[in-house]
């Protein structure tokens, strides 16, 4: 079987990467004022293309700075907006480890001023190389990561008396940065957006119905804003979407199968590809699969982030031919199921331990699609 010549790739990864100690120290000394911008900048830039090289020695070909220049997969992006800001109301729902990251809040229009991430891509393009068959990946926030956790209550009502003004202005503010990217080089965008993963947790879908929303409304609405989102991308950017169960210095917030939001979902997201969660017992099974149009494409997260073990090559083998039961084998790719640092606090892995996971997905993948 042919390799794939449009992202998603047979062998791809979800684009976190561990922060090496000196990034972290250089970042946190630029945040007390002890070390210059262009000196933290210039860690940075060194530490991506160490990163990018190992990458691509590794035989990967969706090749991603890591997000080292976030402290959140997320809150950095969303920030970036005018008229959002970080707010740290605690919710009910945690993580498995007990703690909780902060959140945004809608406190003025929405718009988008200026690129958010376009200067963090260019340099990743003119880092990666062509000549390996590389493609520079960019990872951003879904639209609904805003609303996921705090609902109605992170929109500030003077603002948008109704919430279709707002999440009118938020599509509008994310079809201008992906134009930006696009306009930057970018033609392999990732959208992480975990509520589709969440909505199927029971505990989740509870705490959704107290504050007054209906979850399978919520699957709804954001099935339909990320569609809108990445509606008019130019035919040659290809458009991903992951989702997990949560992924925070090695822990995790939801449980449960794709099955609750399967058809509105996986067979109604408009995109090119989905990295899908299937690592634990907590992804439940591969049944939902079936809602996934024909053709489509799904990249199975079936190598685990958040523990150093490595995964048994055969094993993994062996639960590609189980989905394949559901999505065509031509149809489906390896991934792990999250990054290994959507936070800058990483998880409980060491850098040895990720070369060895990315290695194993590039091993699977040229066994699987030669």
């Amino acid at each position: 079987m042919s390799a794939r010549a449009k992202p998603p790739f047979r062998a791809d990864h979800v684009g976190s990467l561990l922060r090496p100690a000196r990034l972290a120290e250089a970042r946190a000394a630029g945040k007390v004022g002890t070390m210059p911008a262009d000196a933290v900048r210039a860690v940075e830039d060194e530490c991506i293309r160490e990163a990018v090289a190992m990458q691509e020695a590794i035989g990967l070909r969706a090749v991603t700075d890591g997000e080292f220049r976030r402290d959140w997969w997320h809150l950095d992006f969303l920030w970036g907006f005018e008229g959002i800001e970080p707010w740290e109301a605690l919710r009910a729902q945690s993580f498995s480890n007990a703690e909780q990251p902060p959140m945004a809040r809608v406190t003025g229009r929405v718009r988008h001023p200026r690129g958010i991430f376009t200067n963090a891509f260019s340099f990743l393009a003119d880092t990666v190389s062509a000549a390996k068959g590389s493609v520079a990946k960019q990872t951003i926030p879904g639209p609904s990561m805003i609303h996921l956790r705090p609902g109605d209550e992170a929109v500030e009502p003077s603002v948008y008396p109704e919430m279709e003004g707002f999440w009118s202005d938020l599509v509008a503010a994310y079809r201008a940065e992906i134009r930006s990217l696009y306009n930057a080089g970018c033609r392999y965008l990732q959208v992480d957006d975990v509520s589709f993963a969440y909505l199927c947790d029971d505990a989740m879908r509870g705490n959704i119905r107290k504050r007054g929303d209906d979850p399978d409304r919520l699957a709804v609405l954001y099935t339909r804003l990320l569609n809108e989102a990445v509606r008019d991308r130019p035919p040659d950017m290809a458009v991903t979407v992951h989702t997990c169960r949560g992924n925070f210095k090695s822990s995790w917030v939801a449980s449960g199968g794709y099955g609750p939001v399967a058809e509105t979902v996986l067979g109604g997201l408009d995109v090119d590809g989905l990295f899908m969660e299937f690592d634990s017992d907590r992804a439940g099974g591969f049944e939902p699969l079936a809602w996934v149009p024909r053709g489509h494409t799904v990249v199975l997260g079936l190598i685990t982030t958040k523990t150093p073990e490595l995964e048994d090559a055969d094993a993994v083998c062996r639960r590609i031919d189980e989905a394949a039961k559901y999505v065509p084998i031509e149809n489906l790719c390896l991934s792990p199921q999250c990054g290994f640092s959507s936070t800058h606090h990483g998880n409980a892995l060491t850098q040895d331990d990720q070369k060895r996971k990315l290695a194993l997905v590039v091993e699977v993948a040229r066994k699987v699609w030669g």
